[in-house]
């Protein structure tokens, strides 16, 4: 036994330096390596936006012709850098405006399930077949981009998709009356073919638009949910701050039985309405016979005539659709029903435009304050000047705000052009509508610091320490 463990002593002192060595030659070295420390760092804090970085080009120097633009919002958005013309009727969205865009469909998201809608997204691309079967190839006339593909079937850049929805409802052979209503929902790109777009956003041939298919098990509880996404329309513009009006509308080419839209009431509004001065009447001068000047509800009110942007539109469209596509689902008896429908469309585009349209004045953007690229602009002092030691204030302040205020991560803005004058950034950031522009001027160079905020939306412009701008920005609501 004792000769058996020297023999394995002796093997094992052996076998043990060339073990070791290819253990080393594996691992590149031969030192023996200790866990590696766990690190328990929270996310990296995004830098604050400059605006020297940020891809805002001005369209039309100071001055210029704004040739035929006849609107307020096209001209200020080009001239502030949120568009830029890519062809008649078709528009690039820069960052600012695209960031504003994110966040109205954020809001309109938020309303649209608060309902019970479930967001989709169908092809822009829709086949011919549809809409012949519905009737509708024709009816749209010029106004719907048609193309053909390679074998030569038809097709359209879809305007409206109520064809496309209820074919995708009929294919569902299996819908229980258990799962209505059903509200299908998408924001996407629709195409119309304008003979002369105009008005910038407010009419293009290319936008963004909400729209909304219902299903119901029938006509009382279609109506029903008809009325629920009206209340739905009404919430999101009064979030906005917008005053708006609802009318009753005629149905087109879409159809139905019972129509409405949502106006912004403004000058440039192609739309006319009529509202009666005794009740609650309000309707398109479609809607209405030709010279009637008392109300049709009440018949003693005089009708007084305005004019609207409309940015969105409602329809009961019952079965028109449904019955077509054979678009039904199985009642408590087992027994297959046809489906009743509406249709709810938002312009996401237009409410833009129209907001900047009835909002702002000649020089300026005014944003709905939800809707602001940005909440917060910071306007250090400039580069040489007795308050420069107060730049680094500034960049201070920017962080800070970014990171103290939960409500604010994303929306503060610095901007760094030091080397322009504190008016001139004023100027801007005036006109781009920041709903509070901060100045770090002389002031701040005192024992305790104070700030010139300028509100936008009031016209106020206050004096705050540190702990009142806090204060201030802490209550700004943001999406």
């Amino acid at each position: 036994m004792e000769v058996l463990r020297h023999l394995c002593h002796h093997k094992l002192r052996a076998l043990l330096p060339r073990a070791l060595g290819r253990a080393c030659r594996r691992s590149h070295h031969c030192t023996p390596q200790s866990s590696p420390p766990v690190h328990t760092t929270s996310k990296p804090v995004a830098p604050t936006p400059l605006v020297s970085r940020l891809f805002q080009p001005s369209n039309l120097r100071e001055g210029q012709e704004a040739g035929d633009m006849t609107c307020r919002s096209q001209r200020l958005m080009l001239q502030a850098g949120l568009i830029h013309l890519s062809s008649p009727g078709c528009f690039h969205y820069l960052p600012a405006t695209l960031r504003s865009m994110e966040k109205l469909v954020r809001l309109i998201d938020e309303e649209m399930q608060a309902i019970g809608g479930q967001k989709v997204d169908m092809p822009a691309l829709c086949g011919a077949e549809l809409w012949n079967r519905s009737g509708r190839w024709e009816l749209m006339g010029k106004e719907m981009f048609r193309l053909q593909d390679r074998h030569k079937v038809n097709y359209c850049l879809g305007p409206t998709h109520e064809e496309a929805v209820t074919e995708l409802i009929a294919s569902q052979s299996s819908l229980s009356y258990r799962q209505l209503p059903l509200l299908l929902y998408q924001v996407t790109r629709k195409f119309r073919d304008e003979q002369k777009p105009k008005f910038g956003l407010l009419r293009g041939r290319e936008f963004y638009m909400k729209d909304m298919y219902s299903f119901d098990v029938s006509e009382e509880a279609s109506l029903h949910t008809y009325h629920s996404v009206l209340h739905a329309y009404k919430r999101l513009l009064d979030r906005l701050g917008l005053m708006w009006v609802q009318v009753q509308a005629d149905t087109g080419n879409i159809g139905g039985t019972l129509s409405h839209e949502f106006h912004l009431p403004a000058d440039i509004g192609e739309d006319r309405l009529l509202m009666c001065q005794n009740c609650d009447f309000s309707a398109n001068v479609e809607t209405v016979e030709p010279g009637q000047t008392d109300c049709p509800q009440c018949h003693t009110g005089p009708l007084t005539e305005s004019k609207g942007i409309e940015v969105g539109h409602t329809f009961y469209l019952g079965t028109k659709y449904s019955q077509v596509f054979n678009a039904t689902f199985t009642n408590a008896q087992n027994k297959p029903l046809v489906a009743e429908m509406g249709c709810f469309g938002l312009g996401v585009t237009r409410i833009l435009a129209a907001s900047i349209e009835v909002l702002s004045n000649e020089d300026s953007i005014r944003w709905p304050r939800l809707l602001a690229p940005y909440q917060v602009c910071i306007l250090p002092p400039k580069k040489g000047s007795k308050a420069s030691e107060a730049i680094h204030l500034a960049e201070e302040l920017a962080e800070h705000l970014g990171n103290r205020l939960p409500n604010l991560k994303g929306e503060v803005v610095l901007d760094d052009r030091t080397q322009l004058t504190l008016g001139k950034r004023l100027k801007d950031a005036n006109q781009l509508g920041y709903p509070y522009v901060v100045v770090v001027g002389q002031k701040a160079r005192e024992e305790q610091p104070v700030f010139e905020v300028v509100c936008q939306q009031s016209g106020e412009t206050l004096f705050l320490t540190r702990d009142g701008l806090l204060d201030l920005l802490s209550g700004v609501e943001t999406i």
